[in-house]
């Protein structure tokens, strides 16, 4: 006997269009959706921190940062929500509307937490290296104040490097740095 799904999965362009509430943070995950995690403080201000810092170093140039709130379609059935995301925008129109899926990121950032980190560093890793688009993913540890710096080499092949000291993160695509102590500041 051959058993059938009692469910038809969601496509991402589907979830694109749901409504959910502010206090509802879902994801899509292989056509189901699920709660997102809910974020630490330290994984916010990181996030703050770095969004602050790639808005004022892009502005003016056809790339834009977005935060946790604008989705990645990573596949038909797969929508992630990075901390940061970086895609080109050559419309005027497209940054006074903010998008709710980018398909084409040129760079990723992840903040991971204890609970998320793992899973984080694997499965949305193997995920993300394969949109086209991507050059750098960056996963960072509040805790031990790290980052992991995965970078597109060619078409298959990709640089993986785990700064365990404190280390500014090259983001040779964007042709910007961002220093060790502002993606860590407390202030």
């Amino acid at each position: 006997m051959e058993y059938a799904s009692s469910y038809d999965p969601i496509t991402a362009g589907a979830f694109a269009q749901f409504g959910f509430p502010e206090h509802l943070k879902c994801e899509l995950v292989h056509g189901i959706i699920r709660r997102r995690n809910d974020r630490t403080p330290a994984q916010a201000k990181i996030s703050s921190n770095v969004l602050t810092n790639l808005r004022s170093k892009l502005r003016g140039t056809d790339r834009r940062p977005y935060g946790f709130d604008t989705g990645v379609r990573v596949t038909d059935t797969d929508v992630r929500y990075p901390d940061v995301s970086v895609c080109y925008d050559s419309s005027a129109t497209h940054c006074r509307e903010v998008p709710r899926v980018l398909t084409d990121p040129i760079v990723i950032i992840e903040v991971c937490s204890g609970s998320t980190g793992r899973f984080d560093e694997t499965a949305k890793l193997g995920q993300y290296r394969h949109l086209p688009s991507l050059d750098t993913i960056v996963f960072v540890d509040p805790e031990a104040e790290t980052a992991r710096v995965v970078q597109r080499l060619g078409p298959q092949s990709w640089r993986d490097d785990l700064f365990a000291q404190p280390h500014d993160v090259m983001l040779p695509a964007l042709d910007l740095t961002i220093p060790h102590t502002e993606i860590f500041a407390r202030d």
